[in-house]
């Protein structure tokens, strides 16, 4: 055993869970929902394709987060993939401190088809309708349909792994 699995949480599950999904790096994502004045966001790493056909993704939501009553209600979302240069936005939108509609203070963003916020400057902003909502114990599993992606030319990502964010990659698509 490690020094780190000899604390007093050695046998606390939930604990060594996080400890184990903190090795599983994932992309870092901005789930934004509502219309309007009534809009807010969220900083994901639970997001993943779900079916290529048709276009459907997945992402996990707390019950208890400002976000999911509001993709409920209106039964669409946006997903905004951010890039290496996109950290304080990540920051911003997972600090407690900004709720609702502050979140967006400063940051570059339009509304989509359906209203839902869609961030500026994000490598991939993806506007998605409800298809269904898996409500399990803390989280609603949310599929996505596809209804507009917009692409950037950057490839430089930005990743969360071992509680840090990391840049991936780098440069522009080929024209």
């Amino acid at each position: 055993m490690t020094a780190q699995t000899l604390t007093r949480e050695t046998n606390d599950l939930g604990y060594q869970f996080r400890l184990a999904m903190r090795r599983l790096a994932g992309g870092v994502s901005i789930i934004t929902a509502g219309k309007g004045e009534e809009i807010t966001g969220m900083t994901v790493t639970s997001l993943t394709s779900f079916s290529a056909d048709p276009p459907r993704l997945l992402v996990n939501i707390n019950r208890q987060a400002s976000s999911f009553p509001l993709i409920a209600r209106h039964r669409s979302f946006g997903v905004n993939i951010l890039g290496a240069d996109q950290r304080e936005i990540a920051d911003r939108f997972s600090n407690g401190r900004f709720k609702g509609k502050e979140r967006f203070d400063g940051v570059a963003w339009t509304a989509g088809t359906s209203g839902v916020p869609l961030l500026g400057g994000a490598l991939t902003a993806l506007e998605c309708e409800v298809d269904e909502i898996i409500e399990r114990y803390s989280h609603g599993i949310v599929v996505g349909r596809l209804v507009n992606i917009e692409l950037s030319q950057r490839l430089s990502g930005l990743v969360y792994w071992n509680a840090a964010y990391v840049e991936i990659g780098g440069g522009t698509i080929p024209s």
